[in-house]
């Protein structure tokens, strides 16, 4: 692929999220280089948005939005709390368990705290558990969920 491929690769993913952030109400707080944080009023705009993500690497994302015509594959993590917000950035337990949850996640899929699922609770989205899962840096277990956001899943 090369560095200028790769590049447009990322792009095309760039392009994607920051899209789906405008639709669902989010706000980019940084981009990580092959990665995003993001922030959002609701859980249930969160997991809309995490599932339009994800629908739109699934479906080839336009240009930009595959790799030598194979569709990307991002984890997304998603939890809910109190972080604390300093300087444009956020921080905090909230946000750390959000990153060990994606780092829990196989590409193509999204993963929610328990937090996340009871707040999104009767609102028509669909949930598989994973069970308590001990994330590095945290002694107690979190039980996580996978979103069934595929057709036909759960």
């Amino acid at each position: 692929m090369g560095d200028e491929g790769a590049r447009v690769v990322l792009r095309g993913h760039e392009r994607i999220v920051r899209e789906a952030l405008a639709a669902h109400g989010g706000s980019e707080v940084k981009a990580t280089g092959d990665g995003f944080m993001a922030s959002f009023g609701s859980a249930r705009k969160a997991l809309e948005c995490a599932i339009a993500v994800q629908k739109a690497f699934a479906e080839g994302g336009g240009a930009g939005g595959s790799a030598n015509g194979v569709p990307l594959q991002v984890r997304i993590g998603l939890n809910a709390g109190e972080p604390v917000a300093e300087d444009g950035d956020l921080f905090g337990t909230a946000v750390n368990v959000a990153a060990r949850i994606a780092d829990q996640a196989q590409g193509g899929e999204i993963l929610a705290s328990n937090v996340v699922r009871e707040l999104t609770a009767g609102k028509g989205f669909g949930f598989s558990d994973r069970g308590e899962q001990v994330l590095r840096g945290f002694e107690d277990p979190v039980r996580v969920y996978a979103v069934n956001w595929r057709e036909g899943e759960g």
